[in-house]
């Protein structure tokens, strides 16, 4: 009886967040200088908050995957 590879998908997708926020945590920094820069200078800090929530609410994609292909197309735009 083959019973082939069996994949837990609970635990790819806890790998595809744990990826995606590796992936973000860059982008994130680098929001978190925009945010003090336009501080700083006064300037509307908006855009930048609404990046980073963008950014954090990634891995909630995640949630909504059916399928490995989905999980493996994931990526921070």
């Amino acid at each position: 009886m083959d019973m082939g590879i069996i994949i837990n998908f609970a635990k790819a997708k806890n790998i595809t967040k744990d990826r995606l926020r590796q992936e973000r945590k860059p982008l994130l920094e680098a929001q978190d200088v925009e945010f003090q820069r336009a501080l700083a200078d006064g300037s509307d800090t908006s855009a930048v908050v609404a990046e980073k929530q963008r950014l954090r609410d990634i891995t909630k994609q995640v949630d909504a995957a059916n399928t490995l292909e989905e999980l493996k197309l994931m990526e921070i735009k």
